[in-house]
């Protein structure tokens, strides 16, 4: 189901966005509702599924995770939910998307060093099922993960 949001919507998620540790308080005074327009408004965003938490934005780069790859895995399809759970178990996975075209997935990966990189490669390439992948680097992220400007763009074309 789709969930409609106005401007106080993408104003509180622009608010949460900067600094989800902003008091509650804050936050109304910022956005100039009550508190509890602001609490409620929270807590419909989070049972509707549209805000699924607060958790820090950690830079891998600070924690020595520089080398970041997009892995496109061709599979044997009948395997796809054996080589996703293994997928999960390696901690260098960040992410996992479900493609179409030539490759079944599109694993985003991190590593301390390139060696480390092929060694967690290999690793899915041991998956049963794996047939095949495609490594590209990362160079630079230019447009980090990012959904606020969608919400905006949004909520904006239907106030007009």
């Amino acid at each position: 189901m789709t969930m409609k949001l106005d401007a106080l919507d993408a104003a509180l998620l622009s608010e949460l966005a900067a600094d989800p540790r902003t008091p509650i308080l804050e936050l109304a005074s910022r956005l100039k509702v009550a508190r509890n327009t602001v609490q409620a408004r929270m807590k419909r965003l989070e049972e509707s599924g549209l805000v699924r938490g607060y958790p820090p934005n950690i830079n891998l780069s600070q924690l020595g995770f520089a080398v970041h790859a997009l892995v496109f895995i061709e599979t044997d399809q009948t395997k796809m939910n054996a080589i996703i759970t293994a997928l999960q178990d390696i901690p260098h996975v960040l992410e996992v998307h479900a493609t179409t075209g030539r490759a079944d997935l599109l694993a985003r990966i991190a590593a301390q060093t390139q060696e480390e990189l092929l060694s967690v490669i290999q690793r899915v390439h041991r998956i049963d099922g794996v047939k095949h992948s495609e490594t590209m680097l990362a160079m630079a992220t230019p447009v980090e993960y990012r959904s606020l400007p969608l919400v905006q763009h949004v909520t904006h074309h239907r106030t007009k």
